[in-house]
């Protein structure tokens, strides 16, 4: 069986092009190849094409995939259109070719506290260091990757760990601008790791209520605000997008609403990616900043309304919208509902 690719594949050379720019290919490749067979074909047909012959990591549809990934698994998961991008763009000297040396400026923060397997290990995350999402948002940050050594040294009881979590935490874009989540095309889940990390550094306060916080629960006694649902007013020929990210995915339960409100339902990129709430309290013009990314990319892609399903994520958007269109720099002309709340709504009310 061969694979008929057609291939968007990036150029741009730092020595004679200002800007980037794309060429479309198209090749064919056999079942059993690999993803660097793709990157020869490319180059088969424009010798001006790049990439590099060690760490080979680069991106297929914005997801980090490695040399060796089997291309039957990449047609199977993201079909035969194809985008092929370096591994971080900005960083690009010739094609796919990028400059690296932030990754092992990044290990130097944790070298003197790492023996050399550790540094034969932090190696091994060459690809989580350039598939980061936090790193979309804040070019500074550390990355994801010294922040997994620091654990992995920190769980193997180092004698520094107090000043491995003081470097990490206090670096100008560190660990609490991490709201962890990767760009691999086999994914790698550090959640635990990062969150065990702020917890360390920032323990949570004491739930444990105080004299005065007892008399005062005793003698005064707030009833306890409902909001009301809310209700859409009209749904007949409008563009409904759904928001799941942090969440579970629900999107078919949605998609047979939508269909029964006469609308149309509206995909877009962010819509299972994170949105800052866990950074709201430490970080909150980048957790505004990615929040008003994803309206953004929900509204540009034509939704008059989005339904949220993650409640928390919902508070900060509704709430912040103000302050998060400050951030952006552009008014969020969205409609705004809960999942919970759109899925109860009667057909008939807002027909």
């Amino acid at each position: 069986m061969q694979y008929r690719l057609t291939i968007k594949a990036f150029f741009f050379n730092a020595k004679t092009d200002y800007l980037p720019y794309y060429k479309q290919f198209a090749i064919s490749l056999d079942e059993d190849a690999k993803a660097v067979d793709m990157l020869g074909k490319i180059k088969e047909q424009n010798e001006n094409f790049a990439y590099p012959e060690e760490n080979l990591v680069f991106r297929i549809n914005d997801l980090v995939v490695e040399g060796e990934q089997p291309m039957k698994e990449i047609v199977e998961r993201l079909g035969t259109d194809l985008q092929v991008d370096p591994v971080n763009a900005y960083r690009s000297n010739n094609g796919l070719v990028i400059n690296d040396e932030d990754f092992m400026q990044r290990y130097e923060l944790l070298a003197p506290y790492a023996s050399e397997e550790d540094l034969v290990y932090y190696k091994t995350l060459y690809a989580l260091h350039y598939a980061s999402e936090t790193e979309k948002f804040d070019r500074d940050y550390i990355g994801d990757a010294v922040l997994v050594l620091a654990h992995r040294l920190i769980a193997e009881e180092s004698e520094h760990a107090e000043v491995i979590l003081h470097t990490i935490s206090d670096a100008f874009s560190g660990l609490f601008e991490c709201e962890y989540e990767n760009n691999l095309f086999i994914a790698q889940d550090h959640t635990d790791a990062i969150e065990a990390l702020k917890l360390m550094v920032k323990p949570p306060k004491s739930d444990k209520p105080n004299f005065v916080d007892k008399m005062a629960a005793r003698f005064i006694k707030k009833p306890a605000a409902k909001e009301a649902p809310v209700v859409l007013k009209e749904t007949e020929g409008k563009e409904i997008a759904y928001y799941y990210g942090g969440s579970s995915d629900n999107s078919e339960a949605v998609s047979r609403k939508i269909a029964a409100l006469g609308a149309k339902m509206t995909a877009f990129s962010r819509a299972h990616k994170l949105s800052g709430v866990s950074l709201l309290e430490d970080r909150k013009e980048l957790a505004f900043r990615k929040a008003g990314t994803t309206l953004l990319d929900a509204l540009d892609s034509g939704a008059d309304i989005l339904v949220v399903e993650d409640k928390e994520a919902y508070k900060l958007f509704k709430k912040n919208l103000p302050a998060i269109e400050r951030t952006v720099g552009r008014d969020i002309v969205l409609e705004l509902i809960t999942a919970q709340d759109f899925l109860a709504m009667n057909e008939s009310v807002a027909a």
